[in-house]
C-alpha cells in the first residue's frame, strides 16, 4: 500500500517539507486554481510537479504527484446543460496531459452542487482536539430556515422539523451565519466559494433531475471519457457522496454498494474504478466497507482511510470524524481486505498491484489546533493517522496470502 499525502498546494499551511517529514512517499495534489472546466495545460502540471518535489531550501524532496484529486466534473456534466460537451472536450485534454505527464489515477466525483458538506468544521472533543462534524438537527434547520429551500419540510420528519427550529431560533445572527458558511464550504482548495443564492440557482436546475436521470448523466460521461482513460494507462476512480444520503433535496448515485456495483457494470473498463472512501461510506451504517474492499476490490484504484462515529442506530444521522482507528468503521478488517487484493493483484501480474491511499481527515491537535490548515486537513493529526495505520499494515502485511 503505496503510502501518500494530500497537498493543496503552495498556498497550504501544511507544505512538502512536512509532507516528507510525515513519512509520506506520494502526495495528491490538483490544479485547484483552474476553473471547473478548463484544460490542465502540460505547464500548469509540470509546475505542480516541480513544487512537490522541492523543499523549501531548493533540495529535492523525493516526492511525486501520485494521484489527481480532483480533476473536477463540471455542474454543466453532471446536468447536461450549457457548456457540458465543451467541458467534456476539455476533460479529455487535460487526462491527455496528464498521462503525458507519468500521472495515473485520477480521482473525481459526481456529487450535485456540494463536494462535502458539514455543520461544524472544528468540533471541541473532550481530548481538546477539533474535528469536524454533521448534525442532522443542524442541517435541517439550515435547510428549513436559512436556506429555506421549497420543499424541504418533505424530506424531514415532524420531529425532526420542530427540534430543527427550536435550534434555529437558539441560533444568534453569527450562529446562524457560521452554520450557512460551514455548509456551503464545498471543496477545500476549491477556486469556486458558493454563496447561499448560487446554490438556490444550483438547486432549482437541478428540480427536474432524478437519481435515475443523475446516473445517466454520469453513464454518458464515463462513456466518453473512460475508452481514453483505458488507452492512455490511467485509472479514473469516483469518490462516494459525502455524506452518502440525498441532502437539499438533491439526487445521491454514489453512497452504497449496488450503486457502484451499477455504474461498474454500465462502463466495463479497468479504467472505470472508485475511490473507496472510509469516512464518507462509513457514514452510513448499512455500508460493509472490509466487504466491498473484497467484492470491488479489483476496481479500486484510490484508498481513503479515515473514520467516522455515527451518533445514532439509523442507517443516517449526525456524526463526527473520529480518530482513526477509533469510529465505527473496523479499520484493520479493511486494511487486511485491502493487502488481500494487493496480494491478488501480485498474484495475477497486475502492475498497479499496490494501492495509494492516504490518511484522509483527522483531528486536529497539538500545533494543528493553532495553524488553522484547510478544515479537515492537519498536521499532526494526518501523522498520527498515518502511523497508526502504517502500524496495522507493518503487522498484517507479512501474513497475508491468496
Amino acid at each position: 500500500m503505496r503510502q501518500t499525502w494530500r497537498w493543496f498546494g503552495p498556498r497550504d499551511l501544511v507544505s512538502i517539507d512536512d509532507v516528507r517529514q510525515a513519512g509520506a512517499v506520494g502526495v495528491v495534489s490538483a490544479l485547484h486554481h483552474v476553473p471547473t472546466g478548463a484544460v490542465w495545460t502540460p505547464d500548469e502540471i509540470a509546475r505542480r510537479q516541480a513544487e512537490i518535489a522541492t523543499m523549501k531550501d531548493g533540495t529535492p524532496s523525493t516526492l511525486t504527484w501520485d494521484v489527481v484529486e480532483s480533476l473536477p466534473v463540471s455542474e454543466d456534466i453532471k446536468k447536461q446543460k450549457g457548456d457540458w460537451r465543451a467541458h467534456i472536450d476539455a476533460y479529455r485534454d487535460s487526462l491527455r496531459h496528464l498521462a503525458a505527464a507519468g500521472i495515473e489515477v485520477i480521482c473525481y466525483n459526481f456529487m450535485p452542487v456540494l463536494d462535502w458538506t458539514r455543520t461544524d468544521l472544528a468540533w471541541k472533543r473532550p481530548s481538546g482536539a477539533t474535528c469536524m462534524r454533521f448534525d442532522l438537527t443542524d442541517f435541517a434547520a439550515f435547510d428549513l430556515f436559512i436556506l429555506a429551500r421549497p420543499g424541504a419540510t418533505d424530506d424531514y420528519e415532524e420531529a425532526l422539523q420542530a427540534a430543527a427550529e427550536a435550534r434555529f431560533r437558539a441560533m444568534s445572527d453569527a450562529d446562524r451565519d457560521q452554520l450557512a458558511g460551514n455548509v456551503v464550504f464545498g471543496l477545500p482548495g476549491a477556486a469556486e466559494r458558493f454563496t447561499l443564492d448560487d446554490v438556490r440557482a444550483h438547486l432549482a436546475e437541478y428540480s427536474g433531475i432524478s437519481e435515475d436521470r443523475l446516473r445517466g448523466h454520469m453513464i454518458d460521461f464515463l462513456s466518453e471519457v473512460v475508452p481514453l482513460a483505458e488507452e492512455l494507462g490511467l485509472r479514473l476512480c469516483c469518490h462516494p457522496d459525502d455524506p452518502p444520503v440525498p441532502l437539499l433535496g438533491l439526487p445521491r448515485i454514489m453512497s452504497t454498494e449496488a450503486q457502484y456495483a451499477a455504474v461498474m457494470r454500465a462502463v466495463d473498463s479497468p479504467a472505470n474504478g472508485i475511490t473507496l472512501c472510509s469516512g464518507s461510506l462509513g457514514a452510513r451504517a448499512d455500508n460493509d466497507l472490509p466487504g466491498m474492499m473484497d467484492r470491488l476490490g479489483d476496481r479500486v484504484h484510490f484508498l481513503h482511510l479515515r473514520n467516522v462515529t455515527r451518533e445514532t442506530g439509523a442507517v443516517f444521522g449526525s456524526f463526527h470524524e473520529a480518530e482513526h482507528l477509533g469510529g465505527d468503521t473496523d479499520m484493520v478488517a479493511l486494511v487486511e481486505a485491502a493487502l488481500r487484493e494487493e496480494a491478488r493483484r501480485r498474484a495475477s501480474g497486475r502492475a498497479d498491484w499496490s494501492i495509494p491511499f492516504r490518511p484522509d481527515h483527522g483531528q486536529d491537535i497539538l500545533d494543528d489546533l493553532g495553524r488553522r490548515a484547510q478544515p479537515g486537513y492537519p498536521s499532526i493529526g494526518r501523522l498520527k493517522g498515518l502511523a497508526e495505520l502504517r502500524g496495522i499494515i507493518a503487522a498484517l502485511e507479512p501474513r497475508i496470502a491468496v
